[in-house]
Order: structure tokens, then sequence, then C-alpha cells
């Protein structure tokens, strides 16, 4: 038997600008457990494998916080975020604390799935407190909570 008797007909390859998901997709419908990476030219620019899909879900939890913390908080709420906690432990996101813009909050929530690592989010951000006596025709939406 030879290497080409063994081999996968045709060949299944991904671009280099393919997204981790895509690549995965493609390996789970074809069952390979490698997938090569090829330019638009033909050549091959590496080889995927399933580990090393796998370690983009392995981060540590210190780096999904810092990443939370650069790419969500800062992103919405701006450098002043002293009052917003950032937990992550076992890949689980736990925002925490009061925000300005009560709308962005379901959005964080959003955001912070997507960073690679994340295996979930609890969302606990709330709003600043709702003043009766100054704006008694808005809805109480200070406690917006997304899971």
């Amino acid at each position: 038997m030879t290497a080409g008797e063994l081999r996968t007909a045709p060949a299944v390859t991904v671009r280099p600008d393919a997204t981790l998901g895509h690549a995965a997709r493609i390996m789970a419908r074809t069952g390979v457990k490698r997938l090569p990476v090829v330019g638009l030219d033909g050549t091959l620019k590496g080889i995927v494998s399933r580990s090393d899909l796998l370690k983009v879900f392995l981060r540590d939890d210190t780096d999904i916080a810092e990443e939370v913390r650069r790419e969500v908080v800062v992103r919405l709420f701006g450098t002043h975020t002293d009052a917003i906690r950032v937990e992550v432990y076992d890949g689980v996101v736990t925002l925490a604390g009061r925000v300005h813009e009560s709308a962005l909050i379901p959005l964080a929530a959003r955001l912070a799935r997507v960073v690679p690592g994340v295996v979930d989010v609890e969302c606990a951000l709330t709003g600043l407190p709702r003043h009766p006596d100054l704006d008694p025709d808005l809805p109480d939406t200070g406690q917006a909570r997304t899971a």
C-alpha cells in the first residue's frame, strides 16, 4: 500500500484566512483529523489539527480575563471601568458592576461569549440607579441583567 492510496481524495483543505469555526466544521463534516492550510497559489502553508483547535478552548483564565477587559469592557465602556469586575473561572466569565449605559449590557455579554476560550458568561452588570423624583416618566431600566 502507498501513501497515495491512503490519502483523502480530493484533498480537503482550508485557506489561511478561514476562521477556526469554519476549519472545525470542515474537519467534523469530512472526518479528517488534520486539515492542510493552502494558499491561493496552492502551496502548503501549514496544517491545523484537532489538538490545535482544542488549545483555543484551553486558554488560561487570566488570559481570557485580560482579553475580555481589553476587547469588551474598555471598547464598550471606555477606559474608566474601575467599577466593572471581570472574573474568569474554568472559562466561565463573570461580568459585574455598574455601568453608565445600561443599553450596552446585553451587547457586553454577547461580545464576551465570542472571545476564544470562553465557555459561558454570567452577566451581573447593572445600570446606574434610577431617580424616580427626577425622571418619573422613565421606566426603571437600571437593573438590566442578562445571562
